[in-house]
C-alpha cells in the first residue's frame, strides 16, 4: 500500500499509482529477473510526478528466454475501478533488435481513430510506453545486454473491469487501457475538488485580478502557454466543474471568465453539461452531428460523426465536408449562451475551443477581449 498523502478541503486522502506505473515497474523487473537470472522480490520506480514508488513484484515465473511478473494497482483513496487488478508483464527474448511493446489479454484494443494510439494498437498510452521502455532501457544499460526483447502487458479480468469504464464508448475493445500522465493517482472528493478551485480564485481576486482564466487541466495549461503565450501558472485548473467555477467567479466580484479547454471536453457544454465528467453522460458526438446537419451536413457524415470516439476524428469528417466553419459557429455561439446564463449579469464569459491536432477550433465572440483583458492585467 503507497503511503504517500495529499490534503485537499481538508481531508487527508492517500495517493495511488497509475495502471502505467504498475506496468512500468513489471517491465523493470521482469527485464532485470531476464537479463540477470536472479529473482526479484521488490522494485523500485521514478514516476514523472517525481514521487518514486518500492512496489512488491508478485506471481514471478522465470524461465529461460522469458519472466513474467506482476504489479497490484493500488488507486489510493480516489474511487478507481482497477484498484486490485494485477498487472502483469511478461518480457522474452526476441531476435528482431529493440525493444516491442504490445498488450495481451485483458489489455484494450484500439479500434477507432482519434485516440492516442492508433487503430489497431494495444490500449497503452504514450506515457506508460515510454515509462516502460526507459525502464527496461535501463536494466539492458545495466546488465550490458542489449539484445532484442518483447513486452506483453496483460490484466486478468481486464475485458470484465473495462465495461466499468468508458472504453467500450470510445471504441477500445477486449480490456481496460494502461493509462496515466504522472504515474501517480491524486484522490480527490467533488467537494474537496470544487473548494481548492475556490481557494485559488478567491486567492486571484483579493490579489486584485479582475479576470479569471480557467482551463480543465493540463492540456489545456500547455495550450494557454504554447498557443496563447501565457503563463499556465495564472490559471485555474477546474477539471470537469466548469459550472461550479463559473459560479463561483459570478459570486467574488470576477468582471469576466475566460475558459480554455480541449473541443471533446468543452463541447458538452453546448448541451448544458457544466460538470463535463463523463459519469454524468457523453453527448460530445450527438451535438457535434447535430450542428454539423444544421451546417448542412448529409446524414450520412453525421451518422459517422455518431461512431466517432474522439473530436479530433470529428472534426476530420466536417472539415473535408466543407461544414466546419458554419459547423462550430453555431456550437460556439450555443457555448456563448450557455456560459453567460450560467454567469448571469454583471459578468462576461467566454471560451476557446483547441484541438491538439488542428489547434484553435474556434472561440467565443468576445474571447478575444477577454484576452487581452488577461494580458493587460498578466
Amino acid at each position: 500500500m503507497m503511503e504517500e498523502y495529499t490534503v485537499k478541503g481538508g481531508k487527508r486522502l492517500r495517493l495511488g499509482y497509475t495502471t502505467g506505473s504498475c506496468a512500468a515497474a513489471a517491465a523493470k523487473a521482469a527485464a532485470y529477473m531476464l537479463l540477470t537470472g536472479c529473482r526479484l522480490e521488490q522494485v523500485e520506480l521514478a514516476t514523472p510526478k517525481g514521487i518514486r514508488l518500492a512496489l512488491p513484484v508478485l506471481k514471478i515465473q522465470m524461465g529461460g528466454s522469458a519472466v513474467s511478473c506482476a504489479i497490484e494497482k493500488d488507486g489510493g483513496d480516489d474511487p478507481d475501478t482497477t484498484t486490485g487488478a494485477l498487472v502483469f508483464v511478461t518480457v522474452e527474448r526476441q531476435k528482431n533488435p529493440g525493444i516491442e511493446i504490445d498488450g495481451g489479454p485483458g489489455v484494450g484494443r484500439v479500434t477507432k481513430p482519434g485516440l492516442d494510439q492508433p487503430v489497431g494498437a494495444a490500449a497503452i498510452n504514450s506515457v506508460p510506453r515510454r515509462m516502460i521502455r526507459e525502464n527496461v532501457e535501463e536494466m539492458q544499460r545495466l546488465t550490458d545486454d542489449f539484445s532484442g526483447l518483447k513486452v506483453t502487458v496483460s490484466v486478468p479480468g481486464g475485458e470484465a473491469l473495462a465495461q466499468k469504464t468508458f472504453n467500450p464508448r470510445l471504441g477500445i475493445t477486449g480490456g481496460i487501457s494502461i493509462l496515466g500522465t504522472t504515474g501517480i493517482v491524486e484522490p480527490m472528493s467533488e467537494k474537496a475538488l470544487v473548494d481548492t478551485i475556490a481557494v485559488e480564485l478567491r486567492q486571484r481576486r483579493e490579489s486584485g485580478a479582475a479576470y479569471a482564466l480557467l482551463t480543465p487541466g493540463n492540456y489545456g495549461s500547455d495550450y494557454i502557454r504554447d498557443g496563447l503565450g501565457l503563463d499556465p501558472e495564472g490559471a485555474v485548473q477546474v477539471s470537469n466543474f466548469i459550472g461550479d467555477a463559473i459560479s463561483l467567479c459570478r459570486e467574488l466580484g470576477f468582471r469576466g471568465a475566460l475558459l480554455v479547454g480541449h473541443g471533446g471536453k468543452l463541447v458538452k457544454l453546448a448541451g448544458g453539461m457544466f460538470n463535463t465528467h463523463s459519469q454524468y453522460g457523453d453527448c460530445r458526438m450527438e451535438i457535434l452531428a447535430a450542428y454539423g446537419a444544421a451546417a448542412g451536413l448529409d446524414g450520412g457524415k453525421a451518422g459517422e460523426i455518431l461512431q466517432c470516439a474522439a473530436c479530433d476524428e470529428a472534426v476530420r469528417i466536417l472539415r473535408e465536408a466543407g461544414v466546419f466553419t458554419e459547423t462550430f459557429a453555431g456550437l460556439t455561439g450555443r457555448i456563448a449562451s450557455q456560459l453567460a446564463a450560467k454567469a448571469g449579469e454583471g459578468m462576461d464569459t467566454g471560451a476557446i475551443l483547441f484541438s491538439k491536432v488542428y489547434g484553435e477550433l474556434s472561440r467565443t465572440a468576445n474571447a478575444g477581449q477577454l484576452l487581452a483583458a488577461l494580458r493587460e492585467n498578466g
